[in-house]
C-alpha cells in the first residue's frame, strides 16, 4: 500500500523549519498572528520571497489604506527582498476599496477573480485584522459568514495559505478562523525593565512534530531570525552490554603538571570550571587549552562575553583564529537570549567540527542575557552545558570570584555543582610577594591531585611550581604558605 506523504515547503528563515517541525506542509491554511509590531509582515514578506520563483508564483493581498509602494519602502532594505520577483513571481493586490464598501461578497470575488488570474501556489492576506474590524462596522452575521466562506476557500484552493493579523491569544478559542486552521503562529515583543524580547510560539501545526513552547527571535538587518529554544538531550542508549563502559579519553590541557594534577587530563566531553579572582589567570589557562587542541589537530571554538575580540586576543590567540584553527563568536551585545547563543554556539561547532569549546567568562554571560532570563540563571547554564556536552565537545568555562583569603569558594551562583571538574586559582602571600597558587577542586568519576601548587605566567605559557602547605588559614590572618621541599617559588 502506497501513503501519501504531504511535501514540505523548506522555507530558509533562520530557525524557522526546525520549529515547525521540518518545513511547512503544502497546501496548509496557517495564521500568522501577534501584538502590533512583533514583525508578522516582515515573516511573510521572507516567506514568500524566499519560496516564490516563476514556476511557484505567490500572491500577497493587503487589506490595509496604505499602498503596497509604502511598504515596499521598508521591505527592501533586507536581502530577501527582491525586486525583480515583483510582477513576475510575486503579486501584490489591494483590496482597501473593496473592503470600504462594506459588500463582503465583492471582497470575496474580487480574491477569487485574482486566484484565477494567477493560479498561485502561495497566497497571504496582510491583515486579517483590518477586514474583521471593518466587519464589526456591518452586520454581524455577514462577518461571520464572510469569515467561514474565506476558511473554506482557503483550505480548497492548491495553494499555500497564510492570515496576517494582529490577534490576542485568549482570541483563539472564539475567533472560528482559528479552528479550520492547520497552523498557527504566535509572534509577541515583551518588554522587561529597559529590555525589550521578542518571542515566537507555534500553536498548532498539523500533522507536524513542532517544537513546543516559547522561543527568542530577533529582527536584524538580514530579516527575522529565530533561536529554536535548545532541549535537553535523551540518552536512550543504556548501559552497555556486560555493565561495561568504554575507557574514556583524556585532553591535555596545555600544561603538563596541571594534566598530572588532573589525573591524566580532562576526561574528553566534560565541562570544567576554572574560577579565579581577576588578573590570575584564566584566559591564559583557556587560551594553553585551545592551543593544546590545534597542535592535536583538533579545531576549537571561543565565546567571548565581557570582552571585545581585540582585548581577548592575545598573540597566541590571534594567530591560531588567523589560521581558521579557532572560531570565535562576540557576543558583547546586551539583551541575549539563552537560545540565541546556544544557536550561534552549535552552528560554529558543527561547521568547524570543534571539539574544545571556551566560555570567557560566566560573569559577562550573565551580564549580556536580557534581564528576564538572568532570573533564571543557573536554568540557562544547566541547559547550555548539557547541549553542549551531548554534542561531544569539551568545554572550558572560566568565572571571576573575589579573592577573600579567608574564605574558600568556587562559584559565584551556587552553580558549581553543574559542572563536571574544577580548578580553582587565587593570589597568597609567601615571603611579602603575592604569588599565584592552583589546585584542583574536582573532578567527577576520577582521582586527582589535592595539592595546592604555586604558578607563573610567562612568555612561553603557564608553568606550574612546588606543593605547598598553607598555615593559619582557619586564623582569620592572612594566610601565608611554607613550600614543602624548601625551595624558594620563582617570583610570578
Amino acid at each position: 500500500m502506497s501513503s501519501n506523504v504531504i511535501r514540505s515547503l523548506t522555507t530558509n528563515v533562520p530557525g524557522l523549519d526546525l520549529l515547525i517541525g521540518g518545513g511547512l506542509p503544502e497546501f496548509s491554511f496557517n495564521i500568522i498572528a501577534g501584538t502590533p509590531g512583533s514583525g508578522k509582515t516582515t515573516l511573510a514578506h521572507q516567506i514568500m520571497f524566499l519560496l516564490a520563483k516563476p514556476d511557484y508564483q505567490a500572491l500577497f493581498f493587503t487589506v490595509l489604506g496604505e499602498p503596497p509602494l509604502k511598504m515596499f519602502r521598508y521591505q527592501q532594505q533586507f536581502p530577501f527582498f527582491d525586486v525583480d520577483k515583483i510582477n513576475r513571481s510575486i503579486h501584490f493586490v489591494n483590496l482597501a476599496d473593496d473592503l470600504l464598501k462594506g459588500d463582503y461578497d465583492s471582497v470575496m470575488a474580487r480574491i477569487t477573480k485574482e486566484m484565477q488570474k494567477h493560479e498561485p501556489r502561495l497566497v497571504f492576506v496582510d491583515s486579517f485584522r483590518s477586514i474583521a474590524q471593518a466587519g464589526r462596522e456591518q452586520s454581524g452575521t455577514d462577518f461571520q459568514l464572510f469569515v467561514q466562506q474565506l476558511g473554506q476557500q482557503m483550505t480548497s484552493w492548491q495553494a499555500t495559505t497564510f492570515l496576517i493579523g494582529e490577534h490576542a491569544l485568549s482570541e483563539a478559542q472564539a475567533n472560528p478562523i482559528f479552528t479550520v486552521a492547520d497552523g498557527i503562529i504566535w509572534m509577541s515583543q515583551n518588554l522587561h525593565g529597559n529590555s525589550m524580547v521578542r518571542k515566537i510560539q507555534v500553536v498548532k501545526m498539523r500533522g507536524q512534530a513542532h517544537t513546543p513552547g516559547l522561543h527568542t527571535f530577533r529582527i536584524d538587518s538580514d530579516g527575522v531570525k529565530i533561536f529554536p529554544r535548545a532541549m535537553l538531550p535523551y540518552d536512550t542508549t543504556g548501559q552497555q552490554e556486560n555493565n561495561s563502559f568504554p575507557e574514556v579519553k583524556r585532553l591535555s590541557m596545555g600544561v603538563p603538571e596541571l594534566d598530572e594534577m588532573l589525573g591524566g587530563g580532562l576526561p574528553s566531553g566534560y565541562s570544567l570550571l576554572l574560577v579565579g579572582p581577576s588578573g590570575s589567570g584564566k584566559t591564559v589557562l583557556a587560551t594553553e587549552f585551545l592551543a593544546e587542541g590545534v597542535r592535536r589537530g583538533e579545531f576549537g571554538v571561543i565565546a567571548a562575553f565581557e570582552k571585545s575580540p581585540r582585548q581577548l586576543f592575545s598573540d597566541k590567540l590571534h594567530a591560531l583564529v588567523k589560521a581558521g584553527r579557532v572560531g570565535i563568536i562576540d557576543t558583547r551585545s546586551l539583551d541575549l537570549s539563552i537560545d540565541e547563543v546556544l544557536y550561534d554556539l552549535t552552528h560554529l561547532i558543527e561547521k568547524m567540527k570543534a571539539k574544545r569549546v571556551v566560555i570567557d567568562s560566566l560573569s559577562g554571560f550573565e551580564l549580556a542575557l536580557a534581564p528576564e532570563f538572568r532570573e533564571d540563571y543557573r536554568e540557562s547554564l544547566y541547559r547550555m552545558i548539557s547541549v553542549l556536552t551531548a554534542m561531544g565537545v569539551t568545554v572550558l568555562m572560566t568565572a571571576e570570584l573575589e579573592d577573600r583569603y579567608t574564605d574558600l569558594r568556587f562559584s559565584s551562583y551556587g552553580s558549581a555543582f553543574l559542572t563536571d571538574a574544577i580548578v580553582l586559582q587565587r593570589y597568597t602571600e609567601i615571603a611579602g610577594q603575592l604569588n599565584r597558587v592552583i589546585s584542583v577542586v574536582k573532578v567527577r568519576g576520577s582521582a586527582h591531585s589535592k595539592d595546592i601548587r604555586t604558578f607563573n605566567i610567562a612568555d612561553e605559557g603557564i608553568k606550574i611550581g612546588p606543593r605547598f602547605q598553607y598555615e593559619g588559614v582557619l586564623s582569620g590572618r592572612p594566610t601565608s604558605a611554607v613550600c614543602l621541599d624548601r625551595s624558594k617559588p620563582e617570583n610570578p
